[in-house]
């Protein structure tokens, strides 16, 4: 079980992924080149070990020789998405197998009305892939390429993980978009739960931070009078390498 991740910076205990984590949602912000996706396909390689296919969206529309290596595994399988009836076929057929699916998306197959679902919001809104499946939402460099505003990607988000049974893993790059006091809020709610504040989210301080260091943040399971309490730590995460 790949579930030892890192390293807590001021103490001798591991990082370790436990069941919550395919449950609950992660945020990962960070700067290009911060380990982003290293630490994703951590979190990607915990849930293969525990038999929950994953279905990674990659909005820089990738094409598969883009890709880092550490992806391609044995449960890789890439598909780049259109909107065509041969697309729909090959989506299916993954997903009835249960398969982890990469998939390569150009955020302009979203709709820029808000009260029209586009066919790539249908594709991603499926039952199978909301009763089945662990999401990833990867690297969006444009934060105004979804829908008309970028707010309304993130209500999208809101809404859309009140239906999955398991959670769902955000990478995106600081963005003044994101010291939004509402914004803070959403996240905020969407990555810790309920809150009594915005501070709890703090793009600042990952400014600071070295390659696969992480300022971590996450609830405890242990219930307190008013909320669970917030654990905050600085982490090191093991660089993950695909063995031939």
């Amino acid at each position: 079980m790949r579930n030892n991740i890192g390293q807590y910076t001021n103490t001798i205990s591991p990082l370790t992924l436990e069941d919550r984590t395919l449950r609950s949602n992660t945020l990962i912000l960070g700067e290009v080149g911060s380990g982003k996706t290293n630490l994703a396909c951590r979190i990607r390689n915990f849930a293969v070990d525990n038999d929950v296919p994953t279905i990674y969206f990659d909005f820089n529309n990738s094409f598969e020789e883009e890709i880092e290596l550490r992806y391609k595994d044995t449960d890789f399988n890439y598909i780049k998405f259109e909107e065509s009836d041969a697309f729909d076929a090959e989506f299916a057929k993954l997903t009835e197998q249960r398969k982890h699916i990469y998939m390569a998306v150009d955020p302009k197959y979203f709709t820029n009305k808000k009260d029209v679902q586009s066919r790539l919001t249908k594709t991603m809104s499926q039952d199978v892939l909301l009763q089945n499946y662990y999401f990833f939402f990867h690297d969006i460099d444009n934060l105004n390429g979804f829908y008309t505003k970028f707010e309304d990607f993130l209500l999208y988000l809101l809404s859309f993980s009140h239906l999955q049974k398991f959670g769902f893993t955000f990478l995106a790059q600081p963005h003044s978009t994101f010291e939004s006091q509402q914004l803070k809020l959403l996240f905020t709610f969407l990555y810790l739960g309920r809150c009594s504040n915005t501070n709890y989210f703090n793009t600042a301080v990952i400014k600071t931070l070295k390659k696969n260091e992480f300022y971590y943040q996450y609830r405890t399971a242990h219930q307190t009078l008013l909320f669970n309490a917030i654990k905050t730590n600085v982490v090191k995460i093991d660089e993950y390498i695909l063995e031939e």
